[in-house]
């Protein structure tokens, strides 16, 4: 039976002033500032001291996919009123075509590739090819653009160049700038080549940064180490769909944006073993999480599924919330299937959306920024906190918090 929440979105927005917004990130990632919740907000802190917030028995769990630099720009040469000017086409790189999926097989291609894009001045491609030479290791190399197809908005772009030995990871290194939030008006600088990365980033494929991580310095680590919490790492790849407004007047209306997860299979025989608290940093971290079980209820209900239906969609929890799986069955599950299928990791896309009502199948606690009104991600922090969100975030303007990507978090222990 569908118990798909009908929940106005309405009630989840709050005045979010200009001037409380982070345009740029702080001095130092770990001297933002951190709200501890536990039914109440029961301390303040910095993140270089969030060690003293957590137990020892207690396990933390990275998204370490990477921020590629997903905007490139393509200059044109246009003669108007005999005067010679340069316009820009940008090309925004969402996701690759589905013969490039997963977005590995993407980043490795080493003659052409084809990716779901957003383009900029679309009107002004008026030839077969956009190009632009680029300098590797001295070599030059033609770089080329040139639409496919066009589909509600977005262009499937086949991107090719005449290097064999350059891979497009490479390229987008070379081409591509860093994509920063849409509500960030102003261009990347250095400084967002590092600081919109979390340090622990390894897997490239997100287009947007997983920005609770990004508070995380290596003299934070240190001090979870020296307190032995440990430290495991998913992959989410997050998508731009992550600053996609809610806008229908219910969140049954709302369509959730799918994801690429890669989780190794040592990750699973981890959680499936552990006996630990485990706090997800960030979202897209609670999400992986929080899919893997609703991915094992799947098996057990088809234990020959193939892999290309594993994919989650955004109402399985709620359509499923009478489900009384153990977490421990459905790991079990999903080791026993990847086993037959002999698989060391877990690839396949989430949908899942968390609202108010959520039971929590796997996480304990979440660390996260502060998210803007209407937004999915306010939802997530309404599932953990109920209407105590309006607190926190009213706390948090009034002794002014920084929100956003580049802002101020809190750590939220969730009530089971």
């Amino acid at each position: 039976m569908s118990t798909r929440p009908i929940i106005p979105i309405q009630d989840f927005d709050y005045l979010l002033p200009n001037d409380r917004i982070a345009f740029t990130p702080a001095p130092n990632r770990d001297e933002s500032k951190l709200i501890v919740w536990d039914k109440a907000i029961i301390a303040e802190d910095e993140y270089k001291n969030i060690a003293s917030h957590i137990p020892t028995d207690t396990v933390l769990v990275f998204n370490n996919s990477k921020v590629i630099a997903a905007r490139i720009l393509f200059n044109k040469q246009e003669l108007f009123n005999q005067e010679q000017s340069k316009s820009n086409i940008e090309i925004f790189c969402l996701e690759p075509t589905i013969e490039y999926c997963p977005v590995q097989i993407a980043m490795q291609s080493n003659t052409k590739v084809q990716w779901v894009c957003l383009v900029g001045g679309a009107k002004k491609w008026k030839e077969k090819y956009l190009t632009k030479t680029l300098i590797h290791h001295g070599q030059e190399i033609i770089f080329n653009a040139e639409k496919i197809d066009q589909t509600e908005g977005k262009f499937i772009i086949e991107f090719s160049w005449n290097n064999p030995q350059i891979i497009f990871s490479e390229l987008l290194s070379l081409a591509g700038l860093i994509p920063l939030p849409p509500y960030i008006q102003r261009k990347a600088t250095e400084q967002d080549k590092d600081r919109y990365q979390t340090t622990y980033a390894i897997e490239e494929g997100s287009v947007a940064a997983p920005t609770a991580g990004l508070h995380f310095s290596k003299l934070v680590f240190e001090s979870l180490s020296m307190k032995n919490i440990q430290s495991q790492f998913v992959t989410l790849h997050v998508g731009a769909g992550t600053f996609m407004p809610v806008k229908s007047e219910t969140i049954d209306q709302h369509i959730m944006h799918a994801e690429f997860i890669d989780v190794q299979k040592s990750m699973i025989e981890f959680l499936l073993n552990t006996n630990e608290k485990v706090v997800a940093v960030g979202t897209t971290s609670l999400r992986t999480l929080e899919s893997l079980y609703w991915i094992g209820v799947k098996i057990l209900n088809n234990d020959k599924i193939k892999i290309s239906e594993l994919n989650l969609t955004q109402w399985e929890a709620s359509d499923n919330i009478q489900i009384t799986i153990s977490k421990k069955m459905a790991l079990n599950a999903i080791l026993n299937w990847m086993q037959l299928q002999e698989l060391d990791q877990l690839i396949t896309t989430t949908q899942l959306i968390i609202t108010p009502g959520y039971q929590f199948r796997i996480c304990n606690g979440l660390v996260t920024n502060f998210h803007q009104p209407k937004s999915t991600l306010l939802l997530i922090i309404a599932a953990i906190v109920g209407d105590e969100w309006k607190n926190i975030y009213q706390h948090a303007l009034d002794n002014e918090y920084r929100f956003l990507s580049y802002g101020d978090g809190c750590l939220l222990w969730i009530n089971q």
